[in-house]
């Protein structure tokens, strides 16, 4: 069946921000790993302290973590937490 590409599409605006987190995250645990740090408590020290010097600057980590507001990614995070738990 082919789809009708004049049809008008709906996206979700939230799905898209959690989405864009949860990239943002990956990205830097990844940067972090790769550097031989531990992602879990480099940040976990960010989102507690807001110190920006928990992020390695390797892979341009430290200024894509700050696009996105700390309590933010700590909401995304216990979303994440609390729908594994429930499945």
């Amino acid at each position: 069946m082919k789809k009708d590409v004049t049809e008008t599409m709906a996206f979700k605006s939230e799905d898209m921000r959690r989405e864009n987190i949860r990239h943002i995250v990956r990205l830097v645990d990844s940067a972090l790993k790769e550097r031989g740090y531990n992602s879990v408590n480099q940040l976990a020290g960010y989102l507690i302290s807001n110190d920006p010097a928990y992020i390695s600057s390797h892979q341009n980590a430290r200024s894509i973590i700050q696009n996105v507001e700390r309590y933010e990614i700590i909401e995304e995070m216990v979303r994440s937490y609390l729908e594994s738990i429930e499945k």
